[in-house]
């Protein structure tokens, strides 16, 4: 079964391209063009990961990540973004996020952060094997 993914950008061309860029190896289960839209609609599918962008209308990419995790501490968000100051990606990282790749998003580089986020996440609610069992 393919996990299912959140995909938050507000251009609709953008939410496009990352969907083909995410199907078939993902299942992109939601669309958000908004931070509000992004934290209602990952109450409303519980998403497996979410791809975020930084800037959105109203409430941004960092601010929706906040809210998300303030919920769901264990929720995978990878940010996708054109963002590139230093300061800028610290903050999405203080807000929660587990990766960021920049746009325009290479073939493969959005699937191989999202995979990796989702199995580190995975292998962190794992219980640990006792050596002997």
């Amino acid at each position: 079964m393919n996990e299912r993914v959140l995909v938050v950008e507000d251009s609709t061309f953008q939410r496009a391209r990352i969907r083909e860029r995410l199907e078939p190896t993902f299942e992109v289960v939601a669309e958000a063009g908004t931070g509000d839209e992004a934290v209602a609609a990952y109450r409303e599918v519980d998403p497996d990961a979410v791809t975020m962008d930084f800037a959105l209308p109203g409430r941004d990419g960092p601010a929706a990540t906040a809210a998300i995790k303030s919920t769901d501490p264990a929720a995978v968000v990878v940010f996708c973004t054109c963002v590139t100051q230093q300061a800028q990606l610290k903050r999405a990282i203080r807000a929660g996020a587990d990766d960021y790749v920049r746009k325009p998003v290479s073939d493969g580089a959005l699937v191989d952060a999202l995979s990796s986020a989702i199995d580190e996440a995975t292998e962190a609610r794992s219980p640990p094997e006792h050596a002997g069992d």
